[in-house]
């Protein structure tokens, strides 16, 4: 597992109080996870803290699995 996948996992489990262990890499925000969309906005704000980036906020509430959440991260994140 992967760096990034575990810390959105972390973020993830303590913004919505559910067990890391039910995160998946498929799991989606909204129908698996019960993110109601003002938590949706949070979590972008969240994963912004915990990687020290700037995300698109239009961009990142595409985002709809665990999976898509790594994969953003981690482009933002190979930059220069």
């Amino acid at each position: 597992m992967s760096d990034t996948m575990e810390r959105i996992q972390q973020v993830t489990a303590d913004l919505l109080k559910i067990d890391k262990g039910n995160i998946k890499e498929n799991s989606k925000f909204v129908e698996d996870l019960g993110a109601e969309s003002v938590q949706s906005i949070e979590l972008v704000a969240a994963f912004e803290e915990e990687f020290d980036i700037e995300m698109n906020e239009d961009e990142a509430l595409s985002v709809k699995t665990v999976g898509d959440a790594v994969r953003f991260i981690d482009a933002i994140l190979a930059r220069p």
